[in-house]
């Protein structure tokens, strides 16, 4: 993979990461999925991300820093940087997953990306992962700072206000994944419709996206 931007010595650890669960339950024999190197560039990103906001934004204090790791560190921008190296034409998947659409899945191909980093990390050193990481994470993490984070829960309860004084109702759905890597599922009501649904790493994080949703799809204006 050239757009990988790093040679393997050790091949067998870039097609690790490259599989996912789905394939290995239809090919049996020898075939290993990425969940556990997955467990791994979790953490390595994690290391890595926090050491690089807390030496640059040295004036940031603890919960700024938490905000800006989590809005960087998250499914959507670990799937954007998966895409923008091709990662999910190269992804070793099931017949059901493929089909379905999982080579474009978010979730798919955030968890490969991470995989891709311990494999990285396992055929090299901390040091190298840490340049590979940082190459493609701080354009995100500057772009982050620039925007500062809007609070969407807040907007729509203004919105609405100005319709009605029904209230909004945030119901989590689903709590899935590892402890490592909890995703929250929570769907909004207002007036007991279902206006959008967020999905996240944490519950306040899926509320934010789903009144994000909520704004921009503007269900409740039939309501």
């Amino acid at each position: 993979m050239k757009q990988l931007g790093y040679t393997f010595r050790r091949p067998e650890l870039l097609r690790e990461a490259l599989t996912h669960s789905s394939y290995c339950n239809e090919h049996h024999k020898g075939a290993v999925c990425n969940e556990r190197l997955e467990f791994v560039g979790d953490a390595v990103l994690g290391l890595v991300a926090g050491q690089y906001l807390y030496e640059t934004y040295s004036n940031q204090a603890e919960g700024k820093l938490s905000k800006l790791r989590a809005a960087v560190v998250c499914e959507k921008t670990l799937a954007k940087l998966a895409r923008e190296i091709g990662l999910g034409e190269q992804l070793l998947l099931g017949h059901g997953e493929d089909k379905t659409g999982g080579r474009n899945r978010d979730s798919v191909l955030s968890d490969a990306f991470e995989a891709v980093i311990a494999a990285i990390y396992l055929d090299s050193d901390l040091e190298t992962v840490r340049e590979w990481i940082l190459s493609r994470l701080v354009p995100e993490i500057r772009l982050a700072v620039s925007q500062p984070a809007r609070d969407y829960k807040t907007t729509l309860q203004e919105v609405l206000q100005k319709k009605s004084h029904a209230p909004l109702e945030y119901r989590i759905v689903s709590v899935t994944g590892p402890d490592h890597k909890r995703e929250y599922t929570v769907d909004l009501f207002w007036k007991n419709k279902l206006l959008a649904r967020g999905a996240a790493g944490n519950k306040k994080q899926a509320e934010q996206r789903a009144a994000k949703l909520a704004l921009e799809e503007k269900r409740f204006e039939a309501l």
